[in-house]
């Protein structure tokens, strides 16, 4: 890790895409999903959007296969959703129904959008008293993790290799520009922090546990800051 670009976040997404909308501002929250097939490829994916409303400002969230990234500015004017992404992709989408249609465009590339909003069944009321649901299975941070951080608009991956004992983290970090020490690092209420330790400074770090993948925030002395994400080798 020899340059601020080893920090960690998540902004990348090439021809991925993200959704948003419903007729009005107030009923745009929610999830959506659908399936993409991105230019040159030979399958479709699965894309999942998750979507906020609040007070007028909208913001979001695309997982598209093994990859996420933030809407990094929404807007919701005459019925067309508009969305930024990093610095140059852009969604367009009308509402139609519980469906958002339209397209994405990433540079030259361009690819039409269809998702469909999900809705959870209701809960049934329950006969008798309700039962306190059992915790969440643990997660199991141990291992390796394949990770991509946003530095400044650019993915930048690196591995990171986690041990985990009680609530003591350890490890370390690799990528093409270097090696990196896990040092002060804790797994506490859900909460994973530690700082990576280079050869030109340290790098805080933040995550919690998002279906399954790493998802948080990174700071660079106070000179970079921005998001990351990974998903478990092993």
């Amino acid at each position: 890790m020899k340059h601020k670009t080893i920090l960690l976040t998540l902004t990348f997404l090439l021809g991925s895409i993200i959704a948003v909308a419903q007729t009005t501002p107030a009923d745009i929250s929610g999830t959506y999903e659908g399936m993409v097939k991105r230019p040159g490829a030979t399958a479709e994916e699965k894309v999942s959007l998750a979507l906020k409303n609040e007070g007028g400002k909208i913001s979001g969230r695309i997982t598209h296969g093994d990859r996420a990234a933030e809407v990094t500015d929404g807007k919701f004017e005459n019925g067309t959703l508009t969305l930024n992404i990093g610095t140059d992709a852009v969604i367009t989408l009308k509402v139609d129904g519980d469906k958002l249609v339209g397209e994405a465009a990433h540079g030259t590339e361009k690819m039409p959008v269809n998702l469909k909003k999900v809705t959870p069944p209701a809960a049934a009321a329950p006969a008798t008293p309700a039962i306190p649901a059992a915790p969440a299975a643990a997660v199991n941070l141990n291992g390796q993790w394949d990770a991509v951080a946003d530095a400044n608009g650019q993915p930048f991956p690196f591995l990171l290799t986690l041990k985990i004992d009680g609530e003591s983290v350890s490890g370390s970090s690799s990528s093409q520009l270097g090696e990196a020490t896990v040092k002060n690092g804790t797994w506490k209420n859900g909460q994973l922090s530690f700082e990576l330790e280079g050869s030109s400074g340290t790098i805080v770090m933040s995550a919690t546990v998002i279906d399954g993948k790493l998802s948080g925030e990174f700071d660079y002395s106070g000179q970079l800051q921005g998001k990351w994400v990974a998903i478990k080798k092993n």
